[in-house]
């Protein structure tokens, strides 16, 4: 069997809610084709999957160093600022969001994670700018609509007063 086959069958198994088995196969592929960047990605998204956040963040780091591109590359991104933030490395994570922003601007879900991180450094007003803006650009509800205006007039100013 290949090590394509293998890594297929190691996402077949994480998705199908065997990911103890899948972690399992994955470290061997690991151990097989360190260089690899599909099998570091997904080794890094079996162990995240599984609660295990610090391990997951060098498979997650060599996937992206090994030249892992596209949605791949954005999904490795972005699990990867995550799992920065869920264990309080902020600034890795604001770091890694913000690089996410730069390559795929069309996803927003960076620029929300980055909104919690900022959040999480005491940084309330660029945090609440973002979240607004994102909301204002986004919403369907027609109240907001109604505001849309008004809410990207102010995101920027939050400490603003007018007399």
């Amino acid at each position: 069997m290949t090590t394509q086959d293998r890594l297929q069958q190691a996402i077949h198994l994480r998705e199908t809610g065997r990911a103890e088995e899948a972690r399992a196969l994955l470290l061997e592929l690991v151990a097989s084709a360190p260089d690899d960047a599909q099998v570091n990605y997904q080794a890094a998204w079996v162990h995240d999957n599984l609660g295990l956040e610090r391990e997951a963040i060098p498979f997650y780091v060599r996937a992206i160093e090994k030249g892992l591109a596209d949605a791949d590359l954005e999904g490795a991104l972005l699990g990867l600022g995550s799992t920065y933030r869920a264990l309080g490395e902020y600034a890795k994570a604001i770091e890694t969001f913000k690089r996410g922003i730069k390559e795929f601007p069309h996803n927003r879900a960076f620029s929300v994670f980055l909104a919690i991180a900022l959040y999480n450094t005491q940084q309330y007003s660029e945090s609440v700018e973002l979240l607004l803006t994102h909301l204002a650009q986004t919403t369907v509800d027609e109240n907001l609509v109604r505001y849309k205006r008004a809410l990207l007039f102010y995101a920027p100013q939050l400490d603003q007063t007018w007399e």
